[in-house]
């Protein structure tokens, strides 16, 4: 009888794509069974060294797979089979949906825009809602807090939100008048207008149009940029509260 060897991922493939995009292929492949009891040399061993027989570059290949074997692992993508010994891995959980959903890939990749730690003010509810999916809420939430912030590092009155507060706040210094209480004297005149333009353009792109309507946030990937994006915003307004605090010395 004679056993025809199927690759777990094709040759060209394995050659042309980064490691990433052959972990993901490899992810499917694993997940296509029950996807328990994996071992890393049914991976890189004989069997499949069979199936890419009249390669030129095998053990080339078989490297590669023990490259996206190790980033699956690095990312929890596979886990510890508790069932086996040590040796023995898993599809975890998120693997098994991120190799099942259509859309798994954009979510994982907007995850793992924010797996690093967040400004404080976005951890608690942004990232939760982000986690949940509630990619519109967890946008809004970004944004009102980098809000918030501004307000209260300003000490600007109530009465004043979104844009016209940014452009209070950030008010540039000219003629000879006093700017914003979070405007950097020092800074030259054309960075201070391009700070205030990219706060209040902030607030009337992101923040002001789910105020005032629905707004669907299909892309994960998009909804986790935004809030990067507030992150950023909200150490600038750190910044600017610290240059408040501490005027230069007048001598």
């Amino acid at each position: 009888m004679t056993f025809t060897y199927h690759p777990p991922v094709p040759a060209e493939q394995v050659r042309e794509l980064p490691t990433r995009d052959v972990a993901l292929l490899l992810l499917q492949h694993l997940a296509s069974g029950n996807g328990r009891a994996l071992q890393l040399n049914s991976v890189v061993g004989s069997t499949v060294a069979r199936a890419y027989e009249g390669e030129p570059d095998v053990d080339a290949l078989l490297d590669v797979l023990a490259d996206a074997w190790s980033w699956l692992e690095s990312r929890a993508l596979l886990a510890r089979d508790r069932t086996q010994n040590e040796v023995f891995r898993r599809v975890s959980r998120e693997g098994m949906e991120l190799a099942k959903n259509p859309i798994g890939l954009a979510h994982f990749e907007a995850g793992q825009r924010l797996s690093g730690p967040l400004h404080p003010a976005l951890e608690g509810p942004v990232r939760t809602n982000f986690n949940l999916g509630e990619y519109e809420l967890a946008s809004f939430a970004a944004m009102k807090a980098v809000e918030v912030a501004v307000r209260e590092a300003s000490g600007l009155d109530n009465s004043l939100v979104g844009v016209h507060l940014m452009r209070a706040a950030f008010q540039p210094y000219k003629n000879g008048k006093a700017g914003g209480p979070l405007a950097d004297a020092e800074a030259e005149g054309g960075e201070q207008e391009a700070a205030s333009a990219l706060f209040a353009g902030a607030m009337g792109a992101y923040k002001n149009p789910p105020s005032h309507r629905t707004v669907k946030f299909d892309d994960p990937i998009e909804a986790a940029e935004i809030i990067q994006f507030a992150d950023l915003l909200l150490r600038q307004v750190d910044r600017a509260k610290l240059r408040a605090q501490s005027p230069p010395d007048a001598s």
